[in-house]
């Protein structure tokens, strides 16, 4: 199996880089994993423009990831899932992309063209805690559907 996180977010050295890459490590005992950070020079030009322009630029970067696979897409507004429910995501599935949006969110027509759109809950947090979270359910689902202890 693999995973794909996709993000609009800078390249950059962060304090949770090594929380990432332990995370990401152990994923890789159930499916291969990858960490896919995206901010192009469109992203960052229609942030000086308006957040209608930065969602249009965010879909426009993400659209060629969409294309096999299932996908699942964090947005406020998605669904409110449990780790067992988290865990069925990735279930029978050779491949799932999960994509975490800049600061305007998604366009509705690129919620429209995912499989499934989830909820980490109700608290805003920046992308780089999103995707710690994220990673952690990664791993707590796998180990959920392979009966490993880590999820109790």
């Amino acid at each position: 199996m693999r995973v794909e996180v996709i993000s609009i977010a800078k390249k950059e050295r962060s304090l949770y880089d090594p929380l990432y890459k332990e995370l990401e490590k152990m994923i890789s005992r159930f499916a291969k994993c990858e960490d896919i950070e995206i901010f192009s020079k469109d992203v960052a030009k229609a942030h000086t423009i308006s957040p209608e322009a930065s969602q249009a630029a965010y879909t426009k970067a993400l659209l060629p990831h969409i294309d096999k696979g299932y996908t699942v897409v964090l947005h406020p507004e998605g669904r409110l899932l449990d780790s067992f429910e988290f865990s069925k995501l990735l279930s029978d599935k050779m491949a799932v992309k999960f994509f975490i949006g800049g600061a305007y969110g998604f366009e509705e027509a690129f919620l429209k063209q995912c499989d499934q759109q989830i909820s980490l809950g109700k608290l805003t947090m920046s992308h780089k805690i999103a995707k710690a979270v994220l990673l952690e359910q990664i791993y707590r689902g796998f180990s959920i559907l392979n009966k490993h202890p880590y999820h109790k």
